[in-house]
């Protein structure tokens, strides 16, 4: 790793996933990645040699994952970002993991995403959108993250269309969302010819009170009836308490096997 790639007028924070075998700057004071992207990130694997887009990417944490986890399997990650603050961090954690050569990282507004790449041009599509709209949500502290999390400069929709844009025909589409949007996303889905065929349901710990906190959906462009749904995943072993084992699996550097993922 080239540590005078950190040292960098930006205040960054260099992170690490998979016991240090992959870096990750952030903005310290930015959008920062959360277990969202985690999450996303290993809920479908990629098909073999595909062609695969990280839609909003943010500082390319997803495709960091993919290329650790599926490297040899996959023929490239693409990142469209539209905040050239967060696809500088991309393009920097590109170099410092050494994925030069299969991850393209592409500074862009998704709204004119056939500007960037050719319809239908990805086997899958995998997006952490921002969740909340204008006024709703969270507060943020800085623009970074506004931008990262509210719907100020995209719709769900228009992510929705960018992605089955560029999807193939009968290519995946994988988003997470809040479980409270659940009707709006399928709704989106529907109406860009996108078929759920996988969801899981994500809650904090198992008795909570609390209703779910998010979906993993992945859809398929044009797809068929019928739709899995997959146990409930829960993140932490119990209020207050330590990540789950499946969360924890996550984090392992040594695993992942599709038939094991798909078990979870």
């Amino acid at each position: 790793m080239d540590r005078d790639l950190v040292k960098q007028a930006d205040p960054v924070s260099c992170d690490t996933l998979f016991s240090g075998r992959v870096h990750c700057l952030q903005h310290q004071a930015g959008y920062r990645f959360s277990v969202d992207a985690i999450l996303a990130a290993h809920f479908s694997p990629p098909p073999s040699e595909a062609k695969v887009l990280d839609l909003g990417s943010g500082c390319g944490v997803i495709a960091l994952i993919y290329l650790y986890r599926w490297r040899e399997q996959i023929a490239s990650v693409s990142c469209l970002e539209l905040q050239p603050g967060l696809a500088a961090l991309a393009s920097r954690n590109r170099e410092m993991n050494g994925y030069g050569e299969k991850m393209k990282v592409v500074q862009g507004d998704l709204r004119h995403i056939l500007d960037f790449f050719p319809v239908e041009s990805f086997a899958q599509v995998i997006c952490n959108p921002p969740f909340y709209k204008k006024n709703s949500g969270r507060p943020c502290q800085d623009q970074e993250s506004f931008i990262a999390r509210h719907q100020v400069h995209c719709s769900l929709a228009e992510v929705v269309g960018a992605a089955a844009a560029v999807v193939k025909n009968r290519g995946k589409v994988v988003f997470v969302y809040p479980a409270t949007g659940l009707n709006a996303l399928f709704s989106a889905f529907q109406q860009h010819h996108l078929v759920p065929k996988r969801l899981q349901i994500i809650y904090s710990y198992p008795d909570a009170p609390a209703p779910a906190r998010l979906v993993l959906i992945e859809a398929i462009k044009n797809g068929g009836e019928g739709v899995q749904i997959l146990a409930p995943f829960y993140i932490y072993e119990r209020r207050l308490g330590a990540y789950s084992t499946e969360m924890q699996r996550l984090y392992d550097p040594d695993w992942i096997r599709e038939e094991e993922f798909l078990a979870i």
